[in-house]
């Protein structure tokens, strides 16, 4: 199956969309008008079976759409997993079997996050042209919120948590799953921290919020069915902080085929303080990033991520998105051929 999954994307940089597990003749017509070849969606634990992904996949081709990755929410960032809970075994016999749904129903790609609190924002905020955005301020963490609700200042599990545990837990799940995921064919790609570095309610973010975090895990890893879905705009909320800019980032696991996935998104500055903004509006040359990308022969897809709200429709935000990422894909692509 991981051969017949993976031959079936073609090489070079892909544009994606994210779209609902059941997208509407609408959403399908709207995604190919844009060019969109590929998608990316998620479900919940309620509907995941093989037969449930096979047939979202069928679904997607038959209206034109390769289903690159299929999400499962319910272990996408799981504290039982992270903090080792009592239910800890339960979950990942849970995502071993999202691993094996995905490889019988032909799907190559799958997400993991290991934040137990998920990504957490402050109050919204606006960006250029008074566009409504996702931020994040440490001076305001009081007020902001994640998965398990509002913060408070208080331990949201419970307890201080080490960097020791955080590590533990993670190289005992990486390694139980790694080989389900070989044998189903399917690739892992592992989100970077939101915002990175950042200790939440007791918990802190040790691995997935440095260039030697992320290297350390893929060599506890050891498998080449896991690697970095890496959030651009995670990189440069971390900024300096990082210990490796996003280029650096890009050659290093580029050049090893550790890369899989790419959230394209730019934000205003780093931290302590950010907010999203347009892919034309951050501190960083989003087109030097396709362009780095395009040169280590990235050969998974972008999406453009955590959209700016405009003019009070998503679909707004989301054609300006794919139509600007295509337009790189497109100038990278033939600088690259001249060269």
């Amino acid at each position: 199956m991981a051969a017949n999954s993976l031959m079936n994307i073609s090489p070079g940089l892909k544009v994606a969309s994210q779209m609902p597990a059941e997208p509407s003749p609408e959403e399908f017509a709207f995604n190919r008008q844009m060019g969109v070849e590929y998608a990316i969606t998620w479900t919940d634990a309620a509907k995941a079976s093989p037969e449930y992904y096979r047939g979202r996949r069928e679904e997607f081709e038959k209206n034109g759409l390769r289903l690159y990755v299929m999400g499962n929410h319910s272990v996408h960032n799981p504290e039982a997993i992270v903090l080792n809970l009592p239910d800890r075994d339960e979950k990942v016999e849970e995502y071993k079997q999202h691993l094996r749904n995905l490889g019988a129903a032909g799907i190559p790609f799958t997400t993991y996050a290991h934040m137990a609190n998920s990504v957490w924002s402050t109050p919204s905020e606006t960006t250029r042209g008074g566009a409504v955005a996702r931020a994040f301020d440490l001076q305001r963490l009081g007020e902001g919120s994640g998965a398990r609700g509002k913060y408070r200042g208080d331990l949201t599990h419970g307890r201080e948590y080490t960097e020791d545990e955080i590590w533990e837990n993670f190289t005992s799940f990486i390694r139980e799953v790694a080989p389900v995921a070989e044998e189903a064919g399917v690739r892992i790609g592992i989100h970077p921290d939101d915002p990175p570095g950042v200790k939440i309610g007791g918990v802190p973010r040790p691995i997935f919020s440095s260039f030697d975090g992320y290297r350390r895990a893929m060599e506890i890893a050891d498998s080449p069915n896991v690697g970095l879905c890496l959030c651009v705009g995670c990189w440069l909320e971390g900024g300096d902080s990082m210990g490796r800019n996003i280029f650096e980032t890009i050659s290093y696991f580029g050049s090893r085929g550790k890369i899989f996935k790419i959230h394209f998104r730019n934000v205003d500055r780093p931290l302590p303080h950010f907010v999203e903004t347009f892919i034309d509006n951050g501190y960083m040359d989003m087109y030097a990033v396709m362009r780095a990308l395009r040169e280590v022969d990235f050969n998974g897809v972008l999406i453009p991520d955590h959209i700016p709200m405009m003019a009070g429709d998503e679909r707004v935000g989301t054609a300006y998105s794919i139509a600007y990422m295509k337009a790189m894909v497109d100038r990278a692509n033939a600088e690259l051929v001249a060269a």
